[in-house]
C-alpha cells in the first residue's frame, strides 16, 4: 500500500507549478502589460507581512483615599498577511505601481514597485520606510506602520511548464520479391 502512494504523490508533486519571484522579464515573456492580462494572474507573497496601528490614551488623578493613579488604555490593531498568501491584481497606482487586493473592502489594497530597473528586479512591498523605524503605507483607508522585516517581502507567481508530443507510430514489415 506504502509503495502505491510513492507514485501519487511523485505525480501530485509534479503537476504543481514552481512559485518564482514576479519581475518585469515575466511581464514581458507572458505578454502581462494590461489590466485585463494581469487581473488573470494568481500573485502570491514571499513572506509574512504584518501591518500594526496603536493608539494609546490615559490619565493620571488620585483617588478619595489619596492613592496616586495612572490610567492608561492602548487600543492595537494588527493586519497580518502570512507567507504565501493568495492576491490579485487590482490596478496600477499613480507611480505604475502594482496595486495588489489580499481582501474586500475599500482601499484595503497594498502597492508593490521594482526597486530597480533591472529586467530580474523583483516587485517589492511599497512603503514610506525609514531608517529603524519601519514603513507607513495605507490600508483600508487607515495609517499602519510594518516592520523593516516586512520590506523583504515581493511577489511570486506559479509557472508551469506543460509539453504535449503528439506522435504516431507505424511499423513497416518490409516487401518480397
Amino acid at each position: 500500500m506504502k509503495f502505491a502512494l510513492i507514485p501519487v504523490l511523485i505525480l501530485l508533486l509534479m503537476s504543481c507549478g514552481t512559485k518564482v519571484p514576479f519581475n518585469n522579464d515575466i511581464r514581458e515573456r507572458f505578454d502581462l502589460n494590461t489590466d485585463k492580462d494581469l487581473r488573470k494572474v494568481q500573485f502570491f507573497t514571499s513572506q509574512t507581512i504584518i501591518l500594526e496601528k496603536s493608539k494609546s490614551s490615559g490619565n493620571q488623578g488620585t483617588t478619595d483615599a489619596g492613592a496616586l493613579v495612572t490610567n492608561s488604555n492602548k487600543e492595537e490593531n494588527r493586519v497580518i498577511i502570512p507567507i504565501f498568501t493568495k492576491c490579485v491584481f487590482d490596478g496600477f497606482g499613480p507611480n505604475g505601481e502594482l496595486m495588489l487586493r489580499f481582501e474586500l473592502g475599500t482601499g484595503k489594497t497594498i502597492s508593490f514597485s521594482v526597486k530597480s530597473k533591472e529586467p530580474t528586479a523583483k516587485y517589492y512591498l511599497n512603503a514610506e520606510w525609514t531608517v529603524n523605524q519601519g514603513g507607513k503605507l495605507q490600508y483600508g483607508n487607515e495609517q499602519f506602520s510594518t516592520m523593516s522585516s516586512s520590506g523583504n517581502a515581493y511577489l511570486l507567481v506559479v509557472t508551469r511548464r506543460l509539453q504535449k508530443t503528439k506522435r504516431k507510430d507505424r511499423v513497416v514489415k518490409g516487401m518480397k520479391v
